[in-house]
């Protein structure tokens, strides 16, 4: 592996294992300002590497659907267990990964999902290749494959949810920290990276598909061996830039087992239960952790069915819309979603974050509840296409207020969780997430009958409900209250005319500034 030539040739590699900053004269330690790195040329290095990471990963995940589609033409069975297994592998496994991410040198965390991302897909894309090419057509040799291509799918997953964890929630804050720039704005570019990948990797890979189902196999397989270098070296001229990223982590806890006085008997005794106290403690601290109900509330958000993804759009599909159709209300939902991305970091530099989410989270749960309420009353059989036109505007109009609340969200776990258990915080955030996931395609098992949708789609509304409901109390708990209508204004004068009442934190700092005024009248001239 290259991993280990370059940890022997690059300065800030080599000395991050130890705990010491790296040995790079990066920083002037009279002024702290960067000498030889800008901070657009690092942030650009930062989306670059991030770009082809979420680029390659939302290529393969919708090109490896469509690929097992076309070898296995006639049924949805292969693809439908490949999507299962996929999400339950990050649902089980993703809080291990940030345990990982929390342990390991943040380097060599980004650099192994880097490669493991792409060593699973390249060899995904020669198995799928070769299937592809007709050998062989059926046996247990093609079940291997299939079984095989799952497997590495997991693992594919896997390496993703590290390098999300790792860089968006993790490198995210010391970037921003150091180079002193703000955490919400760089937030919503990556989260602007996210959607649209999302929106033109599928697109492009359905393209090239429609033309040749073999070229675009090969084309992630090249994508895919070409990004890794360019990911490799990118990420790790930005660390070697910034040497907080080479610090150690401060531990909150210890798992060290001590010796045993009576020999060694009951050392897989202990190693047992260490082993499960270690598995259980992340989940525990994720409970605890003040942010709690705030990720909770963003992961209730996967149960759904009102999103543009399978589900739904087979559903359109049915009702008599053509793909061309759901095409165009999908763009119509990512312009959304982009806007969303502009829109929150102004509007959490106005009100904060915790305001942000509650007014996001409300205008979905909004949307949604309209577009319930005009679906429950169109669902006749002369009316099904107006109902799922009702449908579409709510969801897309829903889909300012999901975005929007998932970066207040983002910015609100950043603050909270720990330096020691960001990894696995937002490890068992995704877990749950992807468990949410699950879900939601089990309501569409167990209702898959298109005239059954509208008991998924209210499954889905009661998810947004609850997730707005645990909003509140996280609102509730940070603030003491959730609304104080009476307390946000107030009379000046008999003209009638009212008053902005100062926020709490506004509040707080005149406090502050009155101690300090106090305690300087306090000291004799």
């Amino acid at each position: 592996m290259p991993t280990t030539f370059l940890a022997h040739n690059m300065s800030p590699a080599s000395t991050a294992s130890t705990g010491a900053p790296p040995n790079d004269a990066s920083q002037d330690p009279t002024t702290g300002q960067r000498v030889n790195k800008s901070p657009n040329a690092l942030l650009y290095r930062l989306y670059l590497s991030h770009t082809l990471s979420t680029w390659n990963a939302r290529t393969f995940e919708f090109g490896a659907v469509i690929f097992l589609a076309s070898i296995f033409p006639g049924t949805l069975f292969y693809a439908s267990c490949y999507a299962l297994f996929r999400s339950a592998a990050a649902a089980a496994l993703s809080s291990t990964v940030g345990g990982l991410v929390d342990s390991r040198n943040r380097l060599h965390v980004v650099r192994q999902s880097i490669v493991w991302q792409r060593i699973s897909v390249a060899l995904s894309c020669l198995i799928l290749a070769a299937l592809s090419a007709g050998a062989p057509k059926s046996g247990f040799t093609l079940y291997g494959f299939f079984v095989l291509i799952t497997a590495l799918a997991g693992v594919e997953k896997l390496a993703f949810v590290a390098n999300t964890v790792a860089v968006e929630r993790d490198w995210i804050i010391v970037v921003s920290d150091s180079l002193g720039v703000e955490r919400q704005g760089l937030n919503s570019t990556m989260r602007r990276i996210d959607l649209i990948c999302k929106l033109l990797a599928p697109l492009c890979i359905g393209l090239l598909d429609g033309y040749s189902t073999k070229l675009a196999i090969w084309v992630v397989f090249g994508q895919n061996a070409i990004s890794v270098v360019v990911e490799y070296f990118a990420i790790a001229q930005v660390y070697s830039a910034i040497p907080e990223l080479g610090l150690g982590k401060q531990r909150g806890h210890t798992t060290e087992t001590p010796p045993s006085p009576g020999g060694t008997s009951i050392v897989p005794l202990r190693s047992t239960r260490n082993a499960i106290k270690n598995n259980i403690r992340p989940w525990k601290d994720y409970f605890q952790n003040p942010a709690f109900l705030a990720s909770f509330s963003l992961s209730l958000l996967y149960l759904t069915v009102l999103s543009f993804a399978s589900q739904m759009t087979t559903y359109l599909l049915t009702l008599g819309f053509t793909s061309t159709h759901v095409s165009v209300m999908r763009l119509v939902a990512v312009i959304l979603e982009l806007s969303a991305t502009c829109a929150a970091p102004l509007l959490m530099d106005r009100i904060g974050a915790v305001r942000s989410g509650l007014w996001f989270i409300n205008e979905q749960l909004l949307s949604i509840m309209l577009a319930i309420s005009f679906f429950a009353a169109t669902t006749s059989q002369t009316h099904l296409k107006l109902a799922g036109l009702a449908l579409v505007a709510g969801v897309a109009l829903s889909r300012l207020g999901l975005w929007g609340f998932d970066l207040c969200v983002q910015y609100l776990v950043q603050e909270d969780a720990p330096e020691a258990t960001r990894g696995s915080f937002s490890a068992i955030e995704m877990s749950l997430q992807n468990f949410f996931e699950l879900l939601s395609f089990a309501t569409t098992m167990i209702f898959y009958r298109p005239e059954d949708f509208k008991y998924p789609v209210y499954i889905s509304a009661g998810a947004v409900a609850l997730s707005a409901a645990c909003f509140a109390g996280f609102v509730r708990q940070k603030r003491g209250h959730l609304l104080h209508a009476s307390r946000c204004m107030k009379r000046k004068g008999k003209s009638g005319r009212y008053e902005i009442l100062p926020t709490i934190a506004e509040e707080a700092e005149m406090e502050d500034n009155n101690t300090v005024h106090e305690r300087r009248a306090q000291i004799p001239n």
